[in-house]
C-alpha cells in the first residue's frame, strides 16, 4: 500500500512540475526598447553647453554635475545612455553619456558638458548643429566608452 502512495506522491510531483515549466513563455527584456528606425538611432539638431553656472548641482541622474566630465543633457533618451555626438561642421566628435534632463528650449536637442563643447568647437559661437548616435547604455557605461575607442583604434590603417 506504502509504495502505490509513493508512486501516486511521485507522478503527482512530476505533472507538477512538468505543468509549472510548461505554462508560462520567460521573455527577456532589454534595458533599453528594441530600435527599429535610422531616427531612433541617428538626430540632428541643435545644440549648446552649460558650464560654471552649474558645477556641482545635482543632475537628473543625482550624480554632481562636473563641466569637466563628457556628459550631456537630453529630454527622452535614457539616463546613463552613451552617444556620439559629431559637429556638422567640422565633422569633430566625442562620445559622452546622458546623465541630465535637459534643453529647456524645444528648439535645442542637447545640453553639452563644457569640456564636451569644446573638443566640438562649439563654446565660442554657444551653439552648434550636431548629429547623434546611440551607442548603447547600461549600468557600466565607461565600458562601453573603452569599448568603442578601443574598435576604432582597430579602424585605422
Amino acid at each position: 500500500m506504502r509504495k502505490k502512495t509513493d508512486m501516486k506522491k511521485s507522478i503527482f510531483v512530476l505533472l507538477i512540475f512538468f505543468l509549472i515549466a510548461c505554462s508560462e513563455k520567460v521573455e527577456y527584456i532589454d534595458q533599453f526598447p528594441k530600435v527599429s528606425t535610422a531616427k531612433q538611432i541617428h538626430q540632428t539638431g541643435v545644440s549648446t553647453w552649460y558650464g560654471p553656472g552649474f558645477q556641482g548641482r545635482k543632475t537628473s541622474s543625482g550624480e554632481r554635475y562636473d563641466m569637466f566630465c563628457f556628459t550631456a543633457a537630453h529630454r527622452e533618451l535614457p539616463l546613463q545612455t552613451i552617444i556620439r555626438v559629431t559637429n556638422v561642421k567640422n565633422h569633430r566628435s566625442v562620445i559622452i553619456r546622458v546623465n541630465d534632463r535637459g534643453p529647456v528650449h524645444t528648439a535645442l536637442i542637447l545640453d553639452l558638458s563644457k569640456i564636451a563643447a569644446n573638443n566640438l568647437d562649439i563654446t565660442r559661437k554657444g551653439s552648434g548643429k550636431v548629429e547623434l548616435e546611440i551607442l548603447g547604455g547600461g549600468k557600466n557605461p565607461l565600458k562601453k566608452i573603452f569599448d568603442v575607442y578601443r574598435n576604432l583604434g582597430n579602424e585605422v590603417i
